[in-house]
């Protein structure tokens, strides 16, 4: 079965030169790839995403970033970055979450919160949210509040936040988006 097809529609793109009918298709996607995350330690991410939360390593390789366009593309000079893609599941219609780290060299910037430009929060679908707030928990993860914040008025937990090593936002939700 063939996957369906996200399409995207702009009726027009000055920064892009663009000028395209409004309805009119630019892009005509399968999916998502991947999402990047910069880390300030590797190691450290990957204990969390791979070791407490259960995602398995599928690429792992130091690049160099002094060619392909990569150098234009950095705030800062950099010789090289290692990514490490992680991924739950099967099959490749699962997207990665791709952490990179520069070796030798740290990232500066600090995470952002839900009100700011940027890639605010990475979400998963889980079953049980309550359940796995609580596992989190007990391996030292912090939660994003008060476990009483995540609670609804019919004393449910559909959805929960807390935060990565690097002080990124990772929702948890039982609802399918958020």
């Amino acid at each position: 079965m063939s996957q369906p097809r996200l399409r995207i529609y702009l009726s027009k793109r000055p920064s892009l030169g663009l000028r395209i009918p409004k309805g009119g298709q630019i892009m005509d996607a399968t999916g998502v790839s991947h999402i990047a995350v910069c880390v300030r330690d590797l190691e450290k991410s990957l204990a969390f995403y791979r070791d407490i939360l259960g995602m398995r390593v599928t690429f792992d390789e130091v690049q160099d970033t002094t060619t392909g366009g990569l150098p234009h593309i950095y705030k800062h000079p950099r010789q090289t970055r290692r990514t490490v893609h992680v991924r739950y599941g099967e099959g490749h219609t699962i997207p990665s979450l791709v952490l990179t780290s520069h070796p030798g060299d740290s990232p500066d910037g600090d995470p952002i919160k839900l009100d700011q430009v940027g890639i605010s929060h990475i979400s998963f679908t889980v079953g049980d949210v309550k359940a796995l707030a609580a596992e989190l928990e007990s391996k030292g993860v912090q939660l994003a509040g008060p476990m009483d914040s995540f609670t609804n008025s019919q004393g449910g937990v559909s959805s929960i936040f807390v935060y990565d090593p690097d002080g990124i936002l990772v929702q948890f939700d039982s609802g399918g988006g958020g």
